[in-house]
């Protein structure tokens, strides 16, 4: 596999984190503008030293420049990655008790406060746009909402130590999954059953020699998204939300979106259903990118098609 081809899961962050986490002890002394301040030298070192990254970066920002005006040069790279920088710290900020939790403005949350009344659960796909850690501390604040999120972590160990270093309590609502087994399956079905929410990332290949996906536009040139969200639902049986965390004019805002209130795959209709499934969350994810442009992290190359690509949602 070449370099700008590299899988995203093969990408580790534990270098940028180890530098978050000296910025993070100036914030706690200093303030936001003293962290800023010290952050650009630190994000040149480390946009000059991982070419790859810097290279996804841009070809992203070249992407979303064909909808609205938006710098793709070093200074574009540069705020794009301060982005990506500000999350980690608000999600540091977050597990160690130091955010604003009150000024989230919420949006579609009328029907998730339905569901919660009536003890049923469902099925939230969610993005690397934003941060969706808020989501996992407004649940556990709150307490009625309760979220089981699907992740492969093994990348990022250094961040969710560092996390957990903060907050035992960040590491509790994580269920690992590297492939979809009839047993994960089950258990998944249990906390559905109880009124659980189980939320899993829309806009990442899997980990798998093989992976399923489906071909939808996005910003502008095709890119292959996993069916495996879409599947799970069908099994699930269950309401399919979408779920966007992003902050705007300096709040954050939650939105929640429902995308079917149930999905079935019909046998000769399967690969049809899951690209139009696909193609919805794809022209969603841009709506919401395209208002948070700088809020978007993935640091390598979406728009490379899996070389089994052929097999598409048929795998």
């Amino acid at each position: 596999m070449s370099t700008q081809a590299r899988h995203w899961a093969s990408i580790n962050e534990a270098s940028f984190v180890a530098g978050m986490r000296l910025l993070f002890w100036i914030y706690r002394w200093f303030g936001r503008w003293p962290f800023r301040i010290v952050l650009y030298p630190v994000l040149l070192w480390y946009v000059m030293s991982k070419p790859i990254a810097r290279r996804a970066s841009r070809n992203y920002l070249q992407h979303v420049a064909q909808f609205i005006p938006i710098n793709t040069g070093m200074w574009g790279v540069l705020r794009h990655f301060a982005s990506f920088a500000e999350s980690i710290l608000d999600k540091m900020l977050l597990w160690g008790g130091l955010f604003k939790t009150d000024q989230v403005k919420f949006h579609g949350v009328a029907d998730i406060n339905r569901l919660i009344s009536e003890k049923r659960g469902a099925l939230m796909i969610c993005s690397h746009l934003g941060n969706l850690e808020l989501c996992r501390v407004l649940s556990r604040q709150h307490g009625q909402m309760r979220l089981t999120i699907l992740v492969h972590t093994k990348h990022a160990r250094a961040f969710n130590q560092m996390l957990a270093a903060l907050n035992p309590g960040s590491q509790l609502n994580l269920l690992q999954v590297t492939e979809m087994t009839p047993a994960t399956a089950m258990l998944l079905a249990e906390k559905i059953a109880d009124g659980e929410f189980v939320v899993i990332a829309g806009d990442r290949v899997p980990v798998s020699a093989q992976p399923r996906t489906a071909i939808a536009d996005f910003l502008g040139e095709a890119a292959a998204f996993p069916v495996g969200p879409y599947v799970l639902a069908s099994i699930l049986q269950c309401p399919t939300y979408l779920l966007f965390s992003i902050q705007r004019c300096n709040h954050p805002e939650v939105h929640f979106e429902l995308l079917r209130e149930s999905i079935r795959l019909p046998r000769k209709e399967r690969d049809a259903v899951l690209r139009t499934l696909v193609t919805d969350y794809a022209a969603r994810l841009q709506h919401h990118t395209l208002n948070a442009p700088l809020q978007w992290f993935n640091f390598y190359d979406f728009w490379h098609l899996p070389k089994l690509e052929a097999k598409d949602a048929s795998c």
